[in-house]
């Protein structure tokens, strides 16, 4: 059987699920007789190389929410001749009659407006995006999903039925380069946030709760590490405007200099209201920090008791809990032992095994 599986978000964060995914299939269905087919827009088309002998590639050049993805992506699949299609986000030709897995990694998009895109358009694709989010759930002979909280929301939305939807949960890996430190932060205590700055993220919160924070901690540094876009700018200057002093962001960072900044880190923060896994707490985990994060969604089902939780609403409990991590020692160490066991539950090569049950299950 041919299983196509739609990669065209393979180089983006959203994409490291795809990329595990693949990763792992090439290990453990190498020797099958299922053909693979990953599917990558041109620009990243060298980014994969195929490892085992059943698996290729192909160019697909369609932009997520076209028409041209309704309609140029429809035929270009269907030319594929595949007996499954994995499309790995929701976005994809809603009229492809064959056998189809849908993974919905969350409904962030659907929620909340991201301001440095056209109001108007924005609201658009919001609509195009709750219409797809209606038909493919019922379209898809199999979904999945990376949490219990995410599947919930399917049901809800979609109103589809459990037995549908599996489970896969993600991971996270320990950054193997050497620790590249990080010279404008050295000596200095911080607390960080890796990802975005998109509403959900609820950063301006964070900066307010940092305001509260210096008042205790002089010294203490708030650090936004990811790509220094029109986002973060905006973050930047509301920090400016309230005279919020040692508010940063690294911009890009190498995977050295990210694995010193998790290893230093007083606190790992991640004051999100939306996540469908929340894979950077896991991630801080990996490398020895303590977390203090939002009770949102779906984080404490995927942090459980290795987090310190606040409601990401209130400034002054954010700030409060940010704190206890900051001067209970007890509480620190705690979190960090805890952190390095929930890591434990986790793993890429699981997702992939029971992704691949699911591929079998719909190809009967």
């Amino acid at each position: 059987m041919k299983i196509v599986i739609d990669a065209r978000e393979y180089p983006t964060s959203t994409g490291r699920y795809i990329r595990k995914l693949i990763e792992y299939l090439e290990i453990i269905d190498a020797d099958s007789d299922r053909e693979y087919v990953i599917m990558l827009y041109s620009k990243n088309f060298n980014d994969y190389q195929p490892k085992a002998k059943n698996f290729s590639k192909v160019s697909a050049d369609f932009k997520e929410f076209t028409f041209s993805e309704q309609f140029g992506f429809l035929r270009f699949i269907r030319s594929l001749k595949a007996g499954l299609v994995h499309f790995t986000l929701v976005q994809q030709p809603i009229l492809y009659p064959g056998k189809v897995v849908t993974t919905i990694q969350d409904y962030s998009t659907l929620r909340f407006v991201n301001p440095s895109k056209n109001i108007i358009y924005f609201r658009i694709k919001q609509l195009a995006y709750a219409l797809v989010n209606l038909i493919v759930p019922r379209k898809s002979k199999y979904l999945i999903t990376p949490t219990q909280f995410v599947k919930q929301e399917v049901i809800s939305f979609a109103h589809v039925k459990p037995e549908k939807i599996t489970v896969t949960l993600e991971s996270a890996d320990k950054i193997t380069v050497p620790a590249e430190e990080f010279s404008m932060l050295k000596n200095s205590p911080f607390v960080m946030y890796v990802g975005r700055a998109l509403p959900h993220k609820n950063l301006q919160r964070l900066i307010d709760a940092f305001e509260i924070l210096k008042q205790s901690h002089p010294d203490l540094k708030l650090v936004f590490v990811g790509k220094k876009d029109q986002l973060i700018e905006r973050h930047l200057a509301y920090a400016s405007k309230r005279g919020v002093k040692d508010v940063l962001a690294t911009g890009y960072v190498s995977e050295g200099q990210l694995r010193w900044l998790y290893e230093h880190t007083a606190c790992y923060c991640f004051p999100s209201l939306s996540e469908g896994f929340g894979l950077p707490a896991l991630e801080a985990m990996c490398h020895g920090a303590p977390v203090a994060s939002s009770n949102a969604s779906c984080l404490p089902e995927v942090s459980e008791d290795a987090a310190h939780y606040f409601d990401p609403l209130d400034v002054d409990d954010m700030a409060a809990k940010i704190n206890e991590v900051l001067t209970d020692e007890k509480l620190r160490n705690d979190l960090i032992k805890k952190g390095a066991e929930q890591v434990k539950k986790y793993s890429w090569k699981r997702m992939a095994e029971e992704t691949l049950e699911v591929y079998k299950k719909a190809s009967r």
